[in-house]
């Protein structure tokens, strides 16, 4: 296919958007339909605002911005890798994070939770008021996107962020500085609570592994280019959440709370754990995905 003829911006959405389908390309990293890819690929790629590609359309583009655009739509077909990577950035609720293979695209209910207030008094109340909350541990950190928009939404925490992968924990050190956090988030690499001795927290969250290794070994080849140590949880995909919540309680404030993000395993985790009082945490595009638990209820 060629762009040759192509001179406007409505030209390479179309042009994307039928690459794209014909190629069979899958979504899900940071973008949920096939026009919404073509689109921030595009307004990325042209260095414009990435909320609405409408005012663009009609726009004319330089010979350079063709080639610019042809290259990294065929790249996106040719190679499969999710946008981000090959734009090295991805946007959470309109906040920009840098990206690249040794960390997951980073995709969470939770960052939605926290940046529209669902956990706080006018959402579910986990909590009383965002100043309530003085410390915050960000476990299975990744890019250290949820640290970073846990700082934003809670301003008087410290923020503790741990990683077992020590390519995640230099790529969150790029972001954190990026936003200037570095004087309150602090990245530990380590397995899950151990790096942090005897560390107590109001609020844990936590989006960790979670896929079953059957289904990680379906993966389209997008989703392949991502590390597997962030999706795979073992046969059932639960045997992380499972350490979890054993460990938990040793790390939570007398009235801490635990959100945790499990994708749509709820059955499997309530059959494991019946006597637990999971509140389950619904989001304008998940039911049942993400769960708090209290830390008198842990113990």
């Amino acid at each position: 296919m060629s762009t040759a003829d192509l001179s406007t911006i409505r030209d390479f959405l179309r042009y994307a958007v039928s690459h794209f389908r014909a190629s069979g390309v899958v979504h899900g990293h940071g973008t949920t339909s096939v026009i919404d890819e073509a689109a921030y690929i595009i307004l990325e790629t042209l260095h414009l605002p990435v909320d609405d590609i409408n005012p663009w359309l009609d726009a004319k583009l330089t010979k350079a911005e063709r080639a610019a655009l042809g290259k990294i739509i065929t790249a996106r077909v040719k190679t499969r890798k999710p946008a981000a990577y090959l734009l090295k950035k991805t946007y959470m609720h309109g906040i920009p994070f840098y990206v690249d293979e040794r960390v997951i695209v980073p995709r969470s209910y939770i960052g939605e939770m926290l940046m529209q207030g669902t956990l706080g008094p006018d959402g579910i109340g986990l909590y009383e008021t965002p100043a309530a909350i003085g410390s915050v541990l960000d476990l299975c950190t990744g890019s250290g996107c949820l640290a970073i928009l846990a700082a934003m939404t809670f301003e008087n925490a410290e923020v503790d962020a741990v990683d077992l992968s020590r390519d995640a924990i230099a790529v969150a050190r790029i972001n954190v500085k990026d936003h200037g956090l570095a004087e309150r988030i602090t990245l530990r690499q380590g397995d899950l609570f151990r790096p942090l001795a005897d560390r107590r927290y109001d609020l844990i969250i936590t989006n960790p592994p979670y896929v079953a290794k059957a289904e990680v070994k379906a993966f389209p080849p997008e989703y392949r280019h991502e590390p597997v140590m962030a999706h795979l949880g073992g046969d059932d995909g639960f045997d992380i959440v499972r350490r979890i919540l054993k460990e938990a309680p040793k790390h939570l404030s007398e009235d801490g709370v635990i959100v945790c993000e499990i994708g749509t395993g709820r059955d499997l985790l309530e059959a494991d754990f019946p006597k637990l009082p999971f509140i389950w945490i619904d989001s304008e595009e998940s039911e049942g995905e993400v769960f708090a638990l209290r830390a008198r209820d842990l113990r």
